[in-house]
């Protein structure tokens, strides 16, 4: 298979990309900064910023078999909700949560179309999710909402062409992002997404799912 997989410079992404790449599909990984190893096929991109993903698809070229939406920001850990929550976090947070998701789905719909059965996994949390009110980092929580419904919302509009669409909450993973403390290590969020992803189909899309099989309510 020939996938992207953004945000792949660490924690899950890198994971992903790897365990991918080693299993013999043709993986290419994004990332803003430097590249953390040279194993894989890296592109420079900004899912903040629309050119910059317009830029990548054009080098990318061809038929993209799996676009792994994979980049996010978590800024707004331990926000005072009084004096907290400055608006640049917002429009960080949503610019690349949302509005990058969004429009790198868009920007590779050619590629993906070009697929024999192209497919679309849009890394969210269970902090997206309306059950899960228990306080706190809102811009964070507010962002994967909304790239939650994005992905129902185009798998709804993607079926007819068989395009399939999954959301998933990746687990409490080991990250910079998830802490020391957390429940598991990104190489085992990355096994049980890839077999996630690869039990995505038409008869499946548009599902909401742990990284381990669950299925997570909205």
């Amino acid at each position: 298979m020939r996938i992207l997989v953004t945000g792949a410079n660490r924690g899950v992404g890198l994971a992903l990309a790897c365990q991918m790449a080693l299993r013999g599909d043709h993986v290419i990984a994004t990332t803003r900064g430097a590249k953390p190893l040279d194993d894989l096929r890296w592109e420079q991109a900004d899912m903040a910023d629309p050119a910059s993903i317009t830029g990548l698809a054009g080098r990318v070229g061809g038929a993209l078999d799996l676009l792994v939406c994979n980049a996010g920001v978590l800024l707004d850990r331990g926000e005072d909700l009084d004096t907290g929550y400055a608006s640049e976090i917002w429009a960080e947070t949503l610019a690349v949560n949302v509005t990058g998701v969004f429009l790198t789905i868009q920007t590779f719909l050619p590629h993906l179309r070009r697929a024999e059965a192209g497919r679309v996994a849009i890394i969210s949390s269970q902090m997206g999710s309306s059950t899960r009110n228990t306080g706190g980092t809102y811009a964070y929580r507010a962002s994967k909402a909304a790239a939650l419904n994005i992905g129902r919302n185009l798998a709804h509009d993607l079926a007819p062409e068989g395009i399939a669409v999954g959301i998933y909450h990746p687990g409490w993973v080991q990250t910079d992002m998830g802490g020391t403390g957390a429940d598991i290590t990104p190489e085992d969020a990355a096994r049980g997404l890839i077999a996630r992803f690869d039990a995505l189909g038409p008869d499946s899309t548009g599902v909401f799912e742990t990284w381990d099989g669950r299925a997570h309510p909205f």
